[in-house]
């Protein structure tokens, strides 16, 4: 199987302007993630998604693969399907693509081989990463999407809210009787799934909670994940570059 990831980045960020050329002791944030990503055993190609000639010219300024796509998309799972558009123009194909985060510039290269790996499975349509709940803080963060996975590990829901909601237990005790999980974001599809969801009308649960993945769920296309117990760290606003520099 061919993988290749592609991580969407944009200048324009409302929390953020500039985000991803921002300084990470001596290196821009997309320049981490993409040396990161970069040291993936399972995908065959790296390659930055931009609107922005800044951001384009810095890629190549490091040796960095980049394309230039449309300013117009809204999500970075449409900004992915047009890259997609673009290799297969020139003759390059790929079965599978991982969707990653240009906010994250310490992502660890085994959760995308991790997430990559649910693809040995034909069955699976997209791939994405959840971790366990070890916090109240982090359960009832609205911040932090939850998910709700059945007995086969597919998402069930995803939710900005605590779920399920355990009856008749004070919520300090929720964690000591159930195990949550956050959703981690990082997303894996097979091509033809891509370019199906990539042309899908924004659903109602969506629209609700504000999460895309909603829109797949409604659409009957299942999500498989994987757990990790890899921390991710991701990047949406200045004061949390400042932790992130005091942690790293």
């Amino acid at each position: 199987m061919k993988n290749i990831g592609i991580i969407p980045s944009r200048y324009a960020s409302t929390r953020f302007p500039g985000k991803p050329l921002v300084d990470i002791k001596g290196k821009t944030m997309i320049q981490r993630v993409y040396e990161q990503a970069s040291k993936s055993k399972k995908l065959s190609k790296v390659v930055v998604a931009t609107d922005d000639e800044r951001i384009y010219n810095h890629v190549l300024s490091f040796g960095g693969t980049v394309l230039m796509t449309d300013i117009e998309h809204t999500n970075g799972t449409t900004r992915c399907n047009q890259v997609i558009s673009l290799l297969e123009s020139t003759g390059e194909y790929f079965d599978n693509i991982v969707n990653i985060q240009g906010d994250e510039p310490y992502i660890n290269p085994k959760q995308i081989d991790s997430l990559v790996s649910l693809f040995d499975s034909e069955k699976v349509q997209i791939g994405t990463l959840a971790k366990k709940i070890v916090s109240k803080q982090e359960l009832f963060d609205p911040n932090v999407v939850k998910v709700v996975l059945n007995n086969n590990n597919l998402a069930m829901y995803f939710s900005r809210h605590p779920v399920p909601m355990l009856r008749g237990i004070d919520e300090n005790e929720w964690l000591n009787n159930f195990t949550f999980y956050k959703h981690i974001g990082i997303y894996g599809f097979r091509t033809d799934i891509l370019k199906n969801i990539a042309t899908m009308p924004i659903g109602k649960l969506e629209e609700a909670e504000k999460l895309e993945q909603l829109r797949w769920l409604e659409n009957e296309i299942s999500i498989s994940v994987e757990i990790t117990d890899i921390e991710s760290i991701a990047i949406d606003t200045a004061e949390d570059l400042i932790k992130l520099e005091t942690n790293y």
